[in-house]
């Protein structure tokens, strides 16, 4: 089942979003108020992609207000550096009739036309909300592929999304799973792509040492011990490969440990949280990830956009972003043995680096800049606006 996109296609270039955008504002006529609303606002892949909602958003049909469930940190800070403002409200979770009239007094307060929730807490709670104060468009964005194990929370899920506008799904394969797992009816799904800020991750191509970089937040489902293990085996036959990881999470002390009972302290380095990621990626001669699922990973597109060639796993959204023999190669999960063959064909295949890289930026100058991602989001609140 094909599901409805709302992207430029393949013969598209960096100026479909303002195409896109352009047709918005010319559509709108006037300027609508938007709110966001989300978990929190500190570090994360969406709390980023929210940043991009405020640096791009066309101030002349649109004004950005974000309100955060939870928590706030750098992102709600350089949201308000680019002149829109962050609503930090109480933390009510566990109190669902409390949660859903804190909304629904800020949604009266603010009056906007259009509620954009992200992800499956924010989209029941304020799909809801919204809904009660007859808000005229009404959508979420399901930035990764999971919405919840349990009975209730896809029951909650289809509910907010039969409420809803529209469910957008960051990649085809969430798209899918919103059909199959929750059986939205296919009017009520569509799909947007990620994009990143191409103006930061400036071409610089890979660097000419075996240095792999890996960037995620140090959490299960990015199986790092897979990939450390690969990194291990590989280096029987490279011993000249080297491993940065660039993040921090709840398995920074399981790396860590795995790391010296490998004996590879030397060739692994776990590098924290970093704010100089365009130069870290400069360092290194290609992009690894052992991740077991992904929406759209805006690590593995600001590598691409730096001129990395990338090896990634063929889960979620990653098959999307990574042409196979073309800008890098795809792997089965959770397998050390073939991750490390892999690795090793990498290291093999150097004087490929710079072709693969060349062809991964022009893909994402294609398909996954910020412009395209707010121009489409854009077109779909005039859409949804105009009935």
């Amino acid at each position: 089942m094909t599901t409805k996109t709302l992207i430029a296609d393949s013969s598209a270039t960096n100026s479909a979003g303002n195409s896109a955008r352009n047709s918005a504002a010319e559509k709108a006529g006037v300027r609508r108020r938007v709110c966001h609303v989300s978990l929190g606002l500190c570090t994360g892949g969406m709390e980023r992609l929210l940043v991009e909602f405020a640096r791009c958003d066309d101030r002349e049909h649109y004004e950005l207000h974000f309100i955060a469930l939870h928590n706030t940190g750098q992102p709600a800070e350089d949201i308000r550096s680019l002149g829109c403002t962050v609503h930090l409200l109480p933390d009510l979770r566990g109190k669902p009739w409390a949660q859903w009239l804190a909304l629904v007094r800020c949604f009266k307060k603010l009056k906007p036309d259009v509620v954009h929730t992200h992800n499956a807490y924010p989209h029941f709670y304020g799909t809801l909300a919204a809904r009660w104060c007859r808000i005229p468009a009404v959508l979420n964005t399901r930035h990764g592929r999971r919405i919840g194990t349990t009975w209730r929370a896809r029951t909650w899920f289809w509910i907010a999304g039969m409420l809803a506008d529209r469910v957008v799904a960051v990649s085809d394969d969430a798209a899918k799973l919103c059909l199959k797992d929750v059986s939205l009816p296919q009017r009520k799904v569509a799909r947007i792509w990620n994009g990143i800020d191409l103006s930061r991750f400036a071409f610089r191509g890979p660097a000419s040492d075996p240095i792999a970089i890996s960037v995620a937040r140090l959490s299960p489902e990015k199986d790092f011990p897979t990939l450390i293990r690969a990194v291990a085996l590989a280096a029987e036959v490279v011993p000249e490969l080297r491993l940065q990881i660039v993040g921090d999470g709840p398995e920074w002390s399981r790396l860590e440990q795995l790391i010296l009972e490998l004996g590879q302290s030397s060739r692994i380095q776990l590098l924290g949280e970093r704010q100089d990621i365009p130069e870290l990626l400069a360092t290194a001669g290609f992009f690894a990830t052992a991740t077991l699922t992904e929406g759209i990973s805006l690590t593995l597109l600001e590598a691409m956009a730096s001129g990395l060639p990338v090896l990634a796993t063929n889960v979620g959204g990653n098959p999307e972003i990574v042409e196979e023999d073309r800008t890098g190669y795809l792997v089965s999960e959770g397998n050390p043995e073939i991750l490390a063959a892999a690795l090793i064909r990498m290291v093999h295949g150097s004087g490929l680096w710079p072709e693969l890289g060349r062809q991964g930026r022009k893909r994402v100058e294609q398909h996954f800049s910020n412009q395209n991602m707010v121009g489409s989001y854009e077109k779909l609140y005039t859409d949804l606006l105009q009935g």
